[in-house]
């Protein structure tokens, strides 16, 4: 299971450009025009949030795709930032890879300026819609992002932590790693 902070659309073509992943997104992304239609073919586990219950049966699904061998990513933040800052980590679906006895990877997303600052034009967040986030990123010359991954956290090391430490512990990682 890959888990990383989460900036953009763009997050989810690098890390599957890096190896095929099934990822667990929020319901409403279905409805989206094209990237709806697309998500939904590339067999995306989907997650209605409004219903405190789908939490349940999220986590049951994506423990039998990870029982199946399935590569799993999500972004435990629930939303995207501007990349400034990391927003505290969900615990609930971490239960998945406990239960299937997963490696972890966390990753750390970055979108750096050439000057070494952070990309904050890249950002699908806030105020901003997907066409003009599709817009600001075109408008770049040469945007780059980098993937940090960090190191697997394979169950014998996280078999004393529940799935509320363990989260805490990836998200301290990632912020570590961010400078966050």
């Amino acid at each position: 299971m890959l888990v990383a902070n989460h900036i953009s659309w763009s997050d989810i073509h690098a890390l599957n450009s890096v190896t095929p992943l099934r990822f667990i997104a929020k319901s409403e992304i279905k409805g989206w025009p094209i990237f709806g239609y697309l998500v939904t073919k590339a067999n995306t586990l989907f997650i209605d949030r409004s219903k405190r219950q789908d939490a349940k049966r999220t986590i049951e699904t994506a423990y039998a795709s990870l029982q199946s061998g399935d590569n799993l990513c999500f972004f435990p933040e629930g939303t995207t930032t501007d990349g400034s800052e990391v927003k505290p980590f969900k615990s609930s679906l971490i239960q998945a890879a406990i239960l299937a006895k997963s490696h972890i990877w966390p990753v750390a997303i970055h979108y750096p300026n050439p000057d070494g600052s952070i990309n904050t034009k890249i950002a699908y967040a806030g105020e901003t819609t997907l066409v003009e986030s599709m817009r600001n990123m075109l408008l770049q010359q040469n945007p780059v992002i980098v993937l940090n991954f960090l190191a697997p956290i394979s169950p014998p090391d996280y078999e004393a932590m529940d799935r509320r430490s363990l989260t805490q512990h990836i998200e301290s990682l990632i912020r570590k790693q961010l400078m966050l």
